[in-house]
């Protein structure tokens, strides 16, 4: 009998696995020369590479006519099928043997997020979403939090260390959201924020130009365990234009009003040809 076609969730678990394997077969044991900067605080690895060539490797063998958008090697054409990928989310946690970072897969295609995985391979830890079926941590169903207003909040931010010439925009939305809420947290891997949210260890969560590799598996992680996903201004291009806003939908609007009276939004298409 021929053998059984796997799922993409099938197959971005088994990638995210092999990826996993990589990080920690090389964590805490980086050489200098294997550590690169893109750009100022800006990390890139052998690690990174590595990873993301397994994940590619692999999904290839199972779906060879689909496209890639990946964090190191770009856009490649496919079918109208891509796999959005950051082999390694949080890089410099993983460096500095910060306990928080992982592998981010999402699958999009017509123009939806169809399935998603995000791995925290220390503590093991997979998230994976199906569209209309639902999100999990290892096998076991999550939900968002129910907590009702934001002074009630347990937050999550990335400090937007790109996005310089929006700093006061980010620092005035900090300044509102921190002093309006219960608390803030910033863990340094956007990926693992999102499937916190998901999975109800914050009640949101907010950064500006993040690329689609960072976001779209816990995009749809979030929408699967009944949270709401927009950018800055309740708009569902966060894809495109880089600036998420997460909530377990309850909080959303507080959340919105704040994020949208302190940014100010930016004609980008990170997403175009897709």
């Amino acid at each position: 009998m021929p053998a059984k076609t796997k799922s993409k969730l099938e197959v971005a678990i088994q990638a995210a696995l092999a990826a996993g394997k990589i990080q920690m077969a090389s964590y805490g044991q980086l050489k200098t020369s294997e550590i690169h900067f893109k750009s100022r605080n800006d990390f890139v690895t052998k690690v990174d590479k590595t990873c993301e060539t397994r994940i590619i490797d692999i999904i290839g063998k199972n779906f060879p006519g689909h496209g890639y958008l990946a964090e190191e090697s770009g856009k490649t054409s496919g079918s109208g099928t891509y796999w959005i990928i950051d082999p390694l989310d949080g890089t410099s946690n993983y460096v500095h043997q910060f306990p928080m970072f992982s592998v981010s897969i999402g699958v999009y295609s017509q123009g939806l997020l169809q399935a998603g995985v995000v791995y925290d391979p220390l503590h093991h830890e997979m998230f994976t979403a199906e569209k209309g079926k639902g999100a999990y941590l290892n096998n076991k169903r999550i939900r968002v939090s129910k907590t009702p207003v934001l002074a009630d909040a347990l937050m999550a931010t990335g400090i937007p260390f790109r996005a310089r010439n929006r700093w006061n925009q980010y620092m005035r939305s900090f300044n509102d959201i921190s002093l309006g809420s219960a608390g803030l947290r910033r863990g340094g891997s956007a990926a693992l924020d999102l499937a916190y949210v998901a999975c109800g260890r914050f009640d949101g969560f907010w950064e500006i130009d993040l690329s689609p590799w960072d976001i779209a598996a816990g995009a749809l992680l979030i929408q699967e365990a009944g949270g709401r996903i927009t950018d800055m201004w309740g708009s569902s291009k966060y894809l495109q234009n880089g600036d998420i806003l997460a909530s377990n939908a309850v909080t959303h609007n507080e959340l919105q009003k704040l994020t949208s009276e302190a940014f100010k939004p930016l004609k980008i298409d990170k997403m175009r040809g897709l």
